[in-house]
């Protein structure tokens, strides 16, 4: 059964908000992000507005997959990953 674009939603707050806390992660879940942007991207019930914050959660995930330090990219990160939880929360 897919997910719908709201649980996609959901998931993908929760891998953010957990590199956020952790400050780590690994690789698979920069591929859930990925492939989770991607589905979310060409969905038409995904507002436009958000379209920006979602290309830049790609752009990490994207960067985080072939990073040798991973976790240093996601301590890098942390103020983009609290704005795009808040920016996505603003418009679920």
């Amino acid at each position: 059964m897919p997910l719908s674009h709201l649980d996609q939603i959901t998931l993908l707050k929760d891998i953010l908000n957990n590199h956020q806390v952790d400050c780590c992660g690994s690789v698979s879940e920069c591929e859930q992000l990925e492939r989770l942007v991607k589905s979310l991207l060409v969905d038409p019930n995904i507002d436009a507005s958000v379209k920006p914050v979602l290309q830049e959660v790609y752009n990490y995930s994207q960067h985080g997959q072939y990073t040798q330090h991973l976790n240093s990219h996601i301590e890098a990160n942390q103020d983009n990953l609290s704005q795009w939880v808040d920016q996505i929360n603003i418009n679920f």
